[in-house]
C-alpha cells in the first residue's frame, strides 16, 4: 500500500505551490476578509488551468482527477484559504453535477463562461423547511407547453449574490421521484434575489424566490426520478469540502507552529513548553488521520464517484480535524490568533461552517451507523 503522491501529482503540488507562492501570497488576508467574490483572482486561477480539473477535455475541462482538484485545493489553502473556495466552486459541487448530467447544448451553453471565471454557478437546493431533509422541499416545476413554472423559494446558497446561473433542486410530483433539478438564470422574469445576508464567515447569501418564473423546458437538468443522481454528485461535493476543511486545519497549524518557534515568553520559546508540544502532538495526529481517510475515499471511487461510506468518513474527519485543528491553533496563539492580524481567525470561522454545509457531521454519522448496521434508520417520525 503506497501512501505516497505519485511523481506527477508531487510536480503537480509543487507547480501549484510555486504559483500560489508568487501570486496568491500577496494580498492572501484582504482577500479573506472581503465578503465578494474575488472574480480577478478567480480568472488568474482559470487562466492557470486550475478550474475544471475534474472536468473532461471534451467539455472544455482539463480531464484531470479528482485528486488533483484536492491537491489544488489543499496546496492554495495553506497559502490563500479564499482561493481554495474558488478552486472547490470551479471543481466541485453544482457544476461537477452539472457537468455530469447535462446536455451537450446545456454545456456547450455554460461551460465556457464558468470555466473561464466569467460567470458563477449557485445551488439552490435548502428551503425553510428542507434542510437535512431535503426531499421535503416544496419549491415546483409545473409543465406549460414548452415551458416549466417555478413557484418557491431557497436560502443558504452559496455565491447567490453574484452568480449568473443557478442549480435548483425542486419538484415535478409527488414523493422522491418526484424530484429533480432545472437551471435557472439571474435575469430571468419571476426569479428575485433578495437581500443580501451573511454566515458567520462573513460569506455572503441571498434568499431566491420563485414567483410564476418560467424557463423553457431546455432548462431542465434532471427530470423525474433525477433525486438519487443528484446526491450521488453530493458524494463529489463532499470531497472538496472535506479537502478544504484538512487544508485550512492545516494553514493554521503552519501559522500556529511557526509563531510558536519565535515568541517568547517567560524568557523561553514558546514551542519548549510541553504543554504546548503535546497541543501539536494531536493536531498533526488529527490532520494526518484525515488526509489518510480523503485520500481513502478518492482512492476507493468507481467512475469518478466515492462511496457515500468512505466520503461520510472523510468528510466527518476533515470537517471535525480542520475545526479542532483551527480552533487549537487560535488558543496557542492568544490574542494575535483570535485577531484579524492573522488568517487563522478566519480559518476557524470558515471550517466551522462545513461541519454544517454539504451534509452535516451528525447526518454523516447516521449514514456511517447505516455502513457498521448494515440497515436503514429512518430520521422521520412514524
Amino acid at each position: 500500500m503506497d501512501f505516497e503522491l505519485t511523481p506527477d501529482q508531487t510536480a503537480f503540488a509543487d507547480s501549484v505551490r510555486r504559483f500560489a507562492r508568487g501570486k496568491l501570497a500577496d494580498g492572501a488576508l484582504s482577500r479573506a476578509h472581503d465578503p465578494h467574490y474575488p472574480w480577478e483572482t478567480a480568472k488568474l486561477l482559470a487562466e492557470q488551468g486550475l478550474l475544471g480539473i475534474t472536468i473532461p477535455e471534451s467539455d472544455g475541462g482539463v480531464g484531470g482527477s479528482l485528486m488533483d482538484a484536492v491537491i489544488a485545493i489543499q496546496e492554495l489553502a495553506l497559502v490563500c484559504p479564499k482561493s481554495a473556495d474558488i478552486v472547490q466552486a470551479g471543481n466541485f459541487g453544482p457544476i461537477r453535477t452539472f457537468a455530469e448530467y447535462a446536455t451537450a447544448q446545456q454545456k456547450a451553453r455554460f461551460l465556457p463562461d464558468l470555466l473561464n471565471a466569467r460567470k458563477l454557478i449557485s445551488l439552490g437546493m435548502t428551503e425553510p423547511d428542507a434542510g437535512s431533509a431535503v426531499t421535503d422541499l416544496t419549491t415546483s416545476a409545473k409543465k406549460d407547453g414548452d415551458f416549466f413554472v417555478i413557484n418557491g423559494g431557497k436560502i443558504f446558497s452559496t455565491h447567490s449574490t453574484e452568480a449568473g446561473v443557478f442549480l435548483v433542486y425542486l419538484r415535478y410530483g409527488p414523493g422522491l421521484n418526484g424530484i429533480g433539478s432545472v437551471l435557472v438564470e439571474r435575469d430571468t422574469p419571476g426569479f428575485t434575489i433578495g437581500k443580501p445576508s451573511r454566515f458567520m464567515s462573513d460569506e455572503q447569501w441571498s434568499p431566491l424566490y420563485f414567483e410564476n418564473c418560467r424557463i423553457p423546458a431546455a432548462n431542465v437538468l434532471l427530470g423525474e426520478g433525477g433525486f438519487k443522481k443528484q446526491i450521488s454528485g453530493f458524494n463529489v461535493e463532499r470531497i472538496g469540502n472535506a479537502a478544504r476543511s484538512q487544508g485550512l486545519g492545516r494553514h493554521a497549524f503552519n501559522v500556529a507552529r511557526d509563531h510558536c518557534l519565535v515568541r517568547k515568553q517567560f524568557g523561553r520559546d514558546l514551542c519548549e513548553f510541553q504543554g504546548l508540544q503535546w497541543k501539536f502532538a494531536e493536531m498533526a495526529v488529527k490532520l494526518d488521520a484525515a488526509q489518510l481517510l480523503l485520500y481513502r475515499a478518492i482512492a476507493n471511487a468507481k467512475d469518478g464517484i466515492p462511496s457515500a461510506y468512505d466520503t461520510a468518513v472523510a468528510k466527518l474527519a476533515c470537517n471535525q480535524a480542520g475545526f479542532d485543528v483551527a480552533n487549537e491553533a487560535m488558543q496557542v496563539m492568544g490574542g494575535m490568533g483570535y485577531s484579524k492580524e492573522t488568517l487563522v481567525e478566519y480559518c476557524v470561522r470558515r471550517t466551522r461552517g462545513w461541519m454544517i454545509a454539504g451534509g452535516s457531521i451528525e447526518m454523516l454519522k447516521n449514514r456511517i451507523a447505516e455502513s457498521v448496521f448494515d440497515r436503514r434508520f429512518d430520521q422521520r417520525k412514524i
